[in-house]
């Protein structure tokens, strides 16, 4: 399988630049203030970087990190130049309360989200090329008074796009058709329209996010076996294989439904670029097995590319200096280069 951040070598500068030699430039969001994320920042503002870096965040919290870290930051304004290492130029977005590490204070809920909104409006914009997002708190949102389900639907909302959650690492791309749902209502989810629609955004953005001109997408079935020729359910014969007919008349070079127990076997991933998982656990366990340090979670569709950790708030880890940052390092470098990879699709798209 094509790894998750591989740009062409034909295509791959020596820096992440856009045509016209302007450098790429990154929203950041560490996310829960009193979690993981403004340290993960912290370190992420350490490395060298060939692309802007703008943090929205309260300016206060990402110093507490680093000094927590023992690590130097120099905060500066968003209009200058990026600094390289050990700085970070800051949109500042207030926290109501100063966060404590590890005890999550709902009155931040708003910030958090506030943060979201401005960065993402600053890449509807045009002022940033793609955004990374750090973990957020799903219940102390909701405790805040704010009605939150994830930061891909918000996204989504906010641009008025149908999307598609994608994770993946140096090895495994796996897309879903339902998200977070409980079980018993995924079955009731896989519609043809739904389905159809998930397929099309997935291939379009494998073409325009990674460069792969003829992408090749495995479908899982639903159901053990993939549903037994319909004696273990019959989704597989009713919806999913008629929308895979559909799209395979239409030039979309699919695989399936395939048992999803036996999918993932080295053998079966030679020559895919991607695996289309029908719910959350059916595909997610197998990539997180196969490289969790290096996982990163992506929302297909936006106008934008948005790339975030594929870990949660780490609140008992939160001012230790023990918490990993190689999803946050992957993250930023995978955006940064699906960045650079849009920009020149839009100039020579895929033939």
């Amino acid at each position: 399988m094509t790894a998750p951040s591989l740009i062409p070598a034909s295509t791959s500068p020596g820096r992440h630049d856009l045509p016209g030699g302007t450098a790429v430039r990154l929203a950041l969001v560490p996310g829960e203030p009193a979690g993981i994320g403004p340290e993960l920042c912290v370190r992420l503002a350490q490395q060298p970087r060939d692309y802007g870096l703008i943090a929205f965040a309260d300016g206060r919290s990402l110093l507490a990190a680093a000094a927590a870290l023992g690590l130097p930051l120099r905060l500066t304004d968003a209009a200058a130049p990026d600094g390289g290492p050990g700085t970070l130029a800051l949109v500042d977005v207030p926290n109501a309360s100063p966060p404590e590490f590890g005890h999550p204070d709902p009155r931040n809920a708003a910030a958090v989200i506030d943060a979201l909104h401005r960065a993402a409006a600053g890449c509807l914009q045009g002022q940033f090329d793609g955004l990374v997002t750090g973990p957020v708190h799903k219940a102390v949102i909701n405790d805040g008074g704010i009605a939150y389900t994830g930061t891909t639907e918000l996204l989504a909302s906010q641009a008025g796009c149908e999307v598609v959650m994608m994770l993946a690492n140096p090895d495994l791309r796996v897309a879903l058709a339902t998200t977070h749902l409980p079980l018993r209502a995924v079955a009731d989810a896989i519609t043809p329209d739904g389905l159809t629609r998930t397929l099309r955004i997935t291939h379009a953005a494998l073409r325009r996010d990674f460069g792969i001109v003829d992408p090749v997408v495995a479908v899982l079935g639903l159901n053990p076996h993939a549903g037994e020729a319909g004696h273990l359910g019959r989704e597989e014969i009713e919806v999913i294989e008629p929308v895979l007919a559909l799209l395979r008349a239409e030039g979309m070079r699919l695989v399936g439904p395939l048992p999803a127990d036996t999918a993932f076997l080295p053998a079966k991933l030679s020559g895919l670029d991607a695996v289309l998982a029908m719910y959350h656990d059916q595909g997610l366990p197998v990539l997180k097995f196969s490289g969790f340090e290096q996982a990163v979670n992506l929302t297909l569709g936006l106008p934008y590319p948005r790339v975030a950790v594929d870990h949660g708030t780490a609140l008992e880890l939160a001012g230790h200096g023990t918490a990993d940052p190689s999803s946050l390092f992957a993250a930023a470098r995978t955006c940064a280069q699906m960045a650079e990879q849009r920009r020149r699709a839009g100039h020579a798209a895929p033939r």
